[in-house]
């Protein structure tokens, strides 16, 4: 049996405390072991970790300081941190609360209160990105032996003591990814966190953080650990070497995590960004792929504060109620015998919004009604208005990003079209399906794990909760939603135990938690993965 260890999640921002994957995870677990410290059962057969303090940890980003009031429920910690990074050094405070017994510890450095995103402003990413995420990782690594901040768990009491060396971090993508680096170059050698284990998610592998071979000074390691950064893309004719602190993370994690099988099996199967699916590959036994979980609070349709009625599986009139609410504002004809498709997304070309742009003049003979709404490059958000004026009378999109409106058009539309030409997880296919709204994916990531496709010839009443498309092209797509829209049509009742099944779908958090505890427990127990071969 491993012993109890502390979790440490490490990410760069959380804003307007929308609840970050690994929160979530950590807050169902802990409400899971509460069950059970209840049950006499459950002490007898106690597992690793089920006496563990979480925390979460990112950096206290102000925007210069149009967003301190994201903070106002933090309070500082007294003791604050030196450390040394890139033959200088650095002060840094922290702050922290205390939400459903998980800790937010926040760090504040001057390098985080610049106008912007906590990675850049309308100029591209910051210049010294590396040394500010190295310092976050720093801080973060520095935080469980310094910060008194430990907790009784049964009573929530602090106990004026600091977590220890004992401890399970998990860094998430590369912004976090020399976490694992920075704790073999510059605590292992020493004894400190001996016996620390430390889990890399990644949740989008697109963005790697790959850098100029000159900039690996800014992350504050001797010239003997280059190698470890280093990384040379085999496709790239020119050859050019560049450090890669992704893949850092991915050779000094003790585990990879990601957001779902399917994903899992895609970056180590098939070509990805630099190749570091080769560099995955080689690690696939330490891999594990866990669907994400939903806020089923904030996305729930029987009380949903966003909607012009609520409703239930037991009762689907107010979804109509949503369809003529939403078909009004949108400024379509209400008319409930039309089925209504949605698209919520970036616009970018992952998402595919372009695929359905490219397809209106085939919809439009469909008989059916379209609403998109989403923000991101220039000339997909210009095609979206372009759209909007050409196909108004069945296709209306909303150029921007609106919380009110998403959750109106989850609830409203009968059909959610997700065309992404890769998504590691999607979330929107899981709100859409708690809402009775049928997906339609590409065949893709963590869509194939969560959209069991519609079989016809199963018994009574069918089986399945949507439609999975490929390749990702605009022939199959629109097959399948000819399907759809079909099957909405000549079969209503099907339709209706199609829309049943979707809603019964369990997408909460509790058994990705359970997932969770369950790999945490196992990367514990093993031995530490790297010891710091440093050429």
């Amino acid at each position: 049996m491993a012993a109890a260890a502390s979790r440490f999640g490490v990410d760069i921002e959380i804003v307007g405390w929308l609840m970050h994957w690994l929160q979530e995870a950590l807050m169902e677990h802990h409400r899971l072991q509460q069950q059970r410290s209840r049950s006499s059962t459950a002490a007898a057969g106690a597992q690793c970790m089920t006496s563990a303090v979480f925390a979460a940890r990112c950096c206290r980003y102000t925007n210069g300081g149009k967003d301190i009031a994201k903070y106002k429920d933090t309070k500082p910690v007294a003791k604050s941190v030196w450390v040394e990074l890139n033959n200088s050094w650095h002060e840094l405070k922290y702050h922290t609360t205390v939400r459903d017994n998980v800790d937010y510890v926040f760090i504040e450095h001057m390098c985080y209160q610049r106008e912007g995103t906590p990675y850049g402003d309308a100029s591209g990413p910051f210049a010294d990105n590396l040394f500010r995420f190295a310092l976050l990782s720093l801080g973060a690594l520095e935080a469980p032996l310094n910060l008194p901040l430990k907790r009784d768990l049964a009573t929530g009491d602090p106990l004026n003591e600091v977590y220890g060396q004992d401890v399970l971090f998990v860094a998430n993508d590369w912004h976090a990814a020399l976490l694992p680096l920075l704790l073999t170059a510059r605590f292992r050698p020493y004894g400190v966190y001996a016996n620390a284990r430390c889990c890399l998610a990644i949740h989008n592998l697109a963005h790697q953080g790959s850098h100029e071979a000159s900039r690996f000074a800014d992350i504050g390691l001797p010239g003997e650990w280059y190698g470890t950064l280093e990384w040379q893309d085999p496709g790239d004719k020119q050859r050019k070497k560049t450090i890669n602190v992704l893949k850092a993370g991915i050779v000094t994690s003790d585990l990879l995590l990601t957001v779902s099988q399917g994903y899992a099996a895609e970056i180590t199967g098939r070509p990805q960004d630099a190749r570091v699916d080769m560099l995955l590959a080689q690690r696939a036994n330490k891999l594990r792929g866990i669907v994400n979980g939903i806020d089923v609070n904030e996305w729930d349709p029987e009380s949903d504060k966003h909607l012009a009625a609520t409703y239930s599986a037991y009762d689907l009139s107010g979804k109509a109620a949503c369809k003529r609410a939403l078909q009004r504002e949108m400024r379509l004809p209400q008319d409930p015998e039309l089925p209504v498709i949605g698209f919520i997304g970036r616009l970018d070309y992952q998402k595919g919004p372009d695929l359905l742009l490219d397809a209106l003049p085939i919809l439009a003979n469909l008989d059916c009604q379209v609403v998109m709404l989403g923000s991101g490059a220039p000339d997909y958000e210009a095609r979206l208005r372009e759209a909007t004026h050409e196909f108004g009378w069945f296709c209306r999109g909303h150029v921007g990003f609106s919380v009110p409106l998403s959750h109106k058009i989850i609830a409203g539309c009968d059909i959610l079209i997700m065309p992404s030409r890769f998504e590691p997880c999607g979330l929107n296919q899981m709100y859409a399906m708690r809402y009775g709204t049928v997906p339609i994916a590409h065949a893709t990531g963590g869509l194939i794990d969560t959209i069991q496709d519609y079989n016809p010839f199963a018994k009574g009443e069918g089986e399945g909760t949507g439609w999975t498309f490929a390749p990702a092209a605009i022939e199959p797509m629109v097959a399948a939603l000819s399907t759809a829209v079909k099957l909405f049509r000549e079969e209503p009742e099907r339709w209706r135990a199609l829309q049943l099944r979707c809603m019964f779908n369990d997408s909460s958090w509790e058994h990705a938690a359970q997932q969770y505890e369950s790999v945490l427990c196992e990367v514990m127990a093993d031995k530490v993965q790297y010891t710091g071969s440093r050429k």
